[in-house]
């Protein structure tokens, strides 16, 4: 494709006119995108995001003929990407322009794409024109940084302002905030916004480093401070005063990579539990890498499996839910500090330290029948409201359980113990057999 350069360190290709960057170099297109172009630009370059569910923001509705919008009702309308990522709400970026240079972001100033902008009022405009049409419940908005970090912030802020103040909108809005851009643009983004989030991008420190050489753990946490304690405090006014402004009554959470650097999934899990303690946050993502065009050299050649990605978000629902600490998860995983793909962490778990069982359904505690291998929290619940009245026998745990097999192993009720099945060497082989390979899609 032929080009030719323009100036200030970009080139246009004659074939579309496009304008795409060499070195970065921020500058306007000419000549202007149509806008359905920039739809598509933008929200495909949005797609990398996985941060993006809506739940625990605060109760609002515009019934009663005030407002636009609503986050209860009917609720926000979830939709599904090809590859199982929630796409859900108007996920978009404000810019695919970028000053920085990630390595693994196929946005960075290095990168030949094509760039594209919107004006806060156009993405207004499209969120309201989403909204009437039924499509949406909300925005999820994110940005590449452009002219300078604290530009690229009052920009993203002055969306939701506009919405909430001058369209008196009242859906649910996610504002991917910025960490290097001022602490005050920050809060003001969590006035108008129901959360916020910041990436940590990298597991490790020393994977940020090499392949975002741009940020600074240091920035990224500080910033992650700082909004907690701006919804601590906002919490702590709204139990003194009742018409207190709310700051991001959703929490805020993160995202990290998968897969590019050579973290393992301990070092995953434990770093996620830290950040949880830390800062609080409504919820930790994984985003299994992706190669990208014109991939930086220190980049992996093929993306992880994406079973990897749903073995530590179930793991991090068991940090979140079960009552597992990280090092408890870590030691599910192998010598290596990878989580076995054919097993669920929690089984993996429950092999590994038999002599936790069998647990008797009928007296053991919460705590025990939360680590058994295929008791969900909900099932668990259920047997210790129903044999308050009655002694469980094991057609009863059959009805709140999908896979009777894997508990049979693991428990014990009044006419079941599994006398020699818990220590069968071939036990793992005969809960979970291994399944043939599957061929990939076009292989011969």
């Amino acid at each position: 494709m032929a080009a030719i350069l323009i100036g200030g360190g970009q080139r246009r290709d004659r074939s579309d006119g496009v304008v795409r960057s060499v070195n970065g170099t921020y500058k306007e297109q000419m000549p202007e995108l149509p806008l359905l172009d920039r739809v598509a630009i933008l929200a495909d370059a949005a797609k990398y995001d996985a941060s993006c569910a809506s739940s625990g923001t605060a109760k609002r509705t515009s019934k009663g003929g005030k407002g636009i919008g609503s986050t209860e009702g009917s609720g926000i309308c979830h939709a599904y990407a090809p590859d199982g990522r929630c796409i859900s709400l108007l996920k978009i970026l404000l810019t695919n322009h970028c000053v920085f240079d990630c390595h693994y972001c196929i946005n960075r100033k290095s990168s030949n794409v094509r760039r594209a902008q919107f004006t806060p009022q156009e993405v207004v405009d499209l969120t309201l024109s989403f909204y009437r049409r039924n499509y949406i419940e909300g925005l999820f908005l994110s940005s590449g940084i452009v002219k300078s970090s604290n530009h690229t912030m009052e920009q993203l802020i002055e969306v939701a302002r506009i919405l909430r103040q001058e369209h008196d909108f009242r859906g649910y809005i996610h504002l991917k905030t910025i960490p290097e851009a001022d602490p005050e643009l920050v809060r003001q983004a969590g006035l108008w916004a129901d959360r916020v989030s910041i990436n940590v991008e990298l597991p490790t420190v020393a994977g940020l480093t090499r392949l975002a050489p741009d940020k600074n753990i240091t920035t990224i946490e500080g910033a992650m401070g700082g909004v907690r304690e701006a919804i601590v405090e906002a919490r702590d006014a709204r139990k003194r005063f009742r018409h207190a402004p709310r700051f991001a009554p959703g929490g805020q959470s993160t995202q990290m990579i998968v897969g590019a650097d050579g973290a393992t999934d301990s070092d995953i899990v434990t770093r996620s539990s830290r950040l949880y303690g830390q800062f609080g946050l409504r919820r930790v993502y994984y985003s299994a890498f992706s190669p990208i065009p014109d991939a930086s050299a220190v980049l992996p050649l093929k993306r992880p499996p994406l079973l990897r990605e749903h073995r530590l978000y179930q793991s991090d629902w068991l940090m979140r839910f079960y009552g597992f600490a990280a090092q408890e998860v870590a030691q599910a995983a192998g010598a290596d500090g990878m989580l076995p793909l054919d097993i669920d962490p929690k089984l993996a778990w429950a092999l590994r330290f038999r002599d936790r069982f069998p647990v008797d359904v009928n007296r053991a505690p919460r705590e025990a029948l939360l680590r058994v291998p295929g008791l969900g929290v909900r099932a668990v619940g259920a047997l210790i409201a129903a044999r308050r009245h009655r002694r469980l026998r094991l057609e009863d745990v059959a009805r709140l359980t999908v896979s009777l097999a894997k508990l049979r192993p693991f428990i014990v009720t009044a006419d079941w113990r599994p006398t020699l099945l818990i220590d069968r060497q071939d036990l793992r082989e005969v809960i979970a057999p291994p399944r043939a390979a599957q061929l990939e899609l076009f292989a011969a």
